[in-house]
């Protein structure tokens, strides 16, 4: 069994973050034909589900970049990696010392989703904090407000780049505790950043997956450093024109740009026998 795993944002998805028409037809496509794939990628279940509805997404899902795999059949978690209390408490003193505000991702008990945060500083936290309380199934609350029994999965935060970067200096100093940031699709002027257990990466994940559905090869396609990982562990590795350069350089081979078919353009040459 061959298994074919898409990142999203910058790769299987449009610039404006959708599954275009074209990929959408390809995917049902490969579906038809019994050919196995998945998704690896940052976001949250809650965040990738309504996208991913109705494209034949059946097997493990893999989240937070390998924080979590979901698996759609009984709508249950399969694998976690938690931050402890300790890590949580470095991160939050290194974002809180830049002036940025933490927003805490957990999972509690009977599955509930929630983000916790501390008080909102500028219009972009606010514009970012109306896109999570809009998610279904996921509540936003102040950061007093969590609960001892909460596990953290990971902390986000978006700022100017001088003050993600040097929260990302700072993370790097933490064995346990792995961090990822690049430009906010708001403009560059914004960056992002994710931070969450060392031992949680797509190339882990994936290992997972590819011994648990007894997987012979795994086919994977990525455009940024928290694709690496994932890049490693697969036979195949595919970055789009868009990537990264160090992406590129780590691909078994790259095409084109995400946001014009690239993807689903390769997929339907290599296991449609197009073009």
């Amino acid at each position: 069994m061959e298994l074919i795993v898409f990142d999203l944002d910058g790769t299987l998805l449009t610039a404006g973050g959708q599954i275009s028409p074209l990929t959408r037809e390809t995917l049902a496509m490969l579906a038809d034909r019994g050919v196995a794939y998945t998704v690896a990628t940052g976001r949250t279940l809650h965040a990738s589900r309504s996208l991913l509805s109705g494209h034949g997404f059946r097997l493990p899902h893999i989240y937070k970049n390998g924080v979590m795999i979901w698996n759609p059949e009984n709508d249950a978690y399969l694998h976690q990696n938690h931050l402890s209390l300790g890590e949580v408490k470095r991160v939050l003193e290194a974002v809180l010392a830049q002036n940025v505000t933490p927003f805490v991702f957990t999972l509690e008990p009977g599955d509930r989703h929630a983000i916790y945060h501390t008080p909102l500083q500028n219009d972009m936290e606010r514009m970012v904090a109306r896109d999570f309380s809009g998610r279904h199934e996921v509540d936003l609350l102040p950061l007093g407000s969590l609960p001892a029994e909460a596990e953290i999965t990971n902390i986000s935060a978006i700022g100017a780049p001088s003050a993600i970067t040097t929260v990302r200096t700072m993370i790097q100093g933490e064995t346990h505790l792995v961090a990822y940031a690049g430009t906010s699709w708001e403009g560059e002027a914004w960056h992002w950043i994710d931070i969450h257990h060392v031992d949680a990466s797509k190339g882990g994940a994936v290992d997972i997956l590819r011994e648990q559905l007894g997987v012979s090869r795994v086919i994977c396609f990525g455009d940024s450093d928290n694709d690496l990982s994932m890049f490693a562990s697969a036979d195949e590795s595919y970055a789009p024109t868009n990537a990264k350069d160090e992406v590129k350089a780590a691909a078994t081979a790259v095409i084109g740009h995400h946001d014009e078919d690239g993807i689903a353009r390769f997929l339907r040459e290599r296991f449609l026998g197009e073009g």
